[in-house]
């Protein structure tokens, strides 16, 4: 019998909205493909393991329940229980010579991330705040239901009473004007995205992008071989007179109007007018991405740049993930009068549709009133945790960093003063869990400003907002 491995690092973090049973399995899942436990090693009794994490012994029996079931544990009675000897070598990381250090981390190409929140990761509403009872009582009716539709393969455009749904919302809240065979259902604005341009665009297209803009957007639409032409953005939201003199004849305008991403701020509606002038004239597509406009703290949210739109120019995106939760994988985008049957043509061709279940559940969501109520109670709970990071991130930085506090959204830009390499600043940060990003890296050109990118969703209460504060500050002098 192999002896008890030496004590493991088993910490819980209470602060996380993980479930501790779930941290223990994954503390157990880094300690085996580490190789710190190797196949055959003992792993701590239950009623040990939860004594010395100050748990309920049930939590424990429910974390080495998961670890048996997935493979990672064999459970043998009164013997104890190890790691399972049949576990792969790769798994185990037995074949790693010892003392011979791993390959580094690629860097992480997602400014969102995934997992458990992070402090100032973007694009991540409180999932603390989520109405979580609600939503799995919904999703269980459904799934009880035993509806046929439910085992069908979904409609390529959408669950027709979704798009229902959506549409009246958006006539009601954002001033947009569609009937339901306008809306498409989508699995986020890459795949939004991705329709708009199988739908409308040719080789060559030029496409005016915001510059600093969307980061992710960027990406896949250099993945593409989009022809971008970086459009620089000032207080006033993108320069439709820098745009007129660097391709007059372009093809696309992808902006986000109502908080501009990353810098916050709201197009005028002088420069409204002229883009909406320009894509009349030139017949060219503007893309609306109206991502997070439902969240706006002073007075009521403004209406979309598509509610401007007197000539069907405007393609408006919109999404679930930033109102709800991000897990839900659902967006969606209106598309113009002229172009309907042709994004259904170009849907039917790209997919399958997406799942069933969620799309029903969001449908009930909104019918039974929760969506409602859900984004009133979150337009107050993300001003207060706006005002309170916004106030820590003052106080302890001072005036080295000028922060521009938007007047919506779920993220901030700030600027250090002092020309501070944003981003060494992120680099040092981000392997120690934080979210943030280097302001710089959102510019295609020479980047105008070094500053950050923060999420404040995610910020609980004064204390975590000013903790957070000084453990960024210290990473930034280092």
């Amino acid at each position: 019998m192999k002896p008890a491995s030496p004590k493991l690092e088993l910490d819980i973090d209470r602060a996380l909205s993980v479930p501790v049973y779930l941290q223990i399995c994954t503390r157990f899942k880094n300690a085996i493909a580490q190789g710190h436990l190797r196949s055959g090693d003992r792993v701590p009794a239950v009623r040990g393991l939860a004594m010395e994490l100050n748990v309920a012994r049930g939590t424990v029996e429910m974390a080495y329940r998961i670890l048996a079931d997935e493979g990672y544990l064999q459970v043998r009675g009164a013997a104890g229980t190890i790691v399972s000897p049949a576990l792969p070598v790769s798994a185990s990381g037995t074949r790693r010579a010892a003392g011979k250090p791993l390959p580094a981390a690629a860097p992480a190409l997602s400014p969102y991330g995934s997992g458990a929140p992070r402090p100032y990761q973007l694009g991540l509403p409180a999932i603390d705040a989520f109405p979580r009872k609600v939503w799995n009582r919904l999703v269980a009716h459904r799934l009880r239901s035993g509806d046929a539709t439910a085992f069908a393969y979904p409609d390529p455009a959408g669950f027709w009473p979704l798009r229902e749904r959506i549409a009246t919302y958006l006539g009601l809240s954002r001033g947009v004007e569609c009937v339901p065979e306008q809306v498409f259902v989508t699995t986020g604005y890459r795949a939004t995205l991705e329709l708009v341009l199988r739908s409308l665009a040719s080789p060559d297209d030029a496409l005016w992008f915001e510059d600093p803009g969307y980061i992710l957007a960027r990406r896949f639409l250099l993945e593409v071989n989009a022809r971008l032409v970086p459009v620089p953005v000032d207080a006033h939201g993108i320069s439709v007179e820098r745009g007129l003199a660097l391709n007059a004849n372009a093809r696309f305008a992808v902006v986000t109007p109502s908080h501009q991403s990353p810098t916050g701020v709201t197009l005028s509606l002088e420069r409204r007018m002229a883009l909406l002038d320009w894509a009349k004239a030139n017949g060219s597509w503007v893309i609306e991405d109206d991502y997070d406009s439902e969240f706006r703290y002073a007075g009521r949210p403004l209406p979309a740049l598509k509610s401007l739109d007197q000539h069907d120019r405007v393609i408006y995106s919109g999404t679930f993930s930033k109102v709800m939760f991000p897990g839900l994988r659902l967006a969606y985008v209106v598309a113009p009068v002229s172009a309907t049957q042709r994004f259904h043509e170009v849907c039917a061709s790209m997919n399958a549709g997406s799942p069933y279940l969620l799309q029903a559940s969001v449908t009930d969501f909104m019918a039974e009133g929760h969506f409602a109520r859900h984004l009133k109670k979150m337009r107050l709970l993300y001003a207060h945790r706006r005002e309170i990071t916004a106030r820590a991130l003052a106080e302890v930085f001072g005036e080295r960093l000028a922060i521009d506090l938007p007047p919506g959204g779920l993220q901030m830009a700030a600027h250090f003063v002092d020309g501070t390499d944003d981003v060494a600043v992120a680099g040092r940060a981000n392997p120690k869990g934080f979210g943030e990003q280097a302001l710089s890296r959102w510019y295609m050109g020479v980047p105008s400003k070094s500053g950050l990118v923060l999420g404040f969703a995610n910020i609980a209460d004064e204390d975590q907002a000013m903790r957070r504060a000084h453990e960024l500050k210290r990473a930034a002098d280092a």
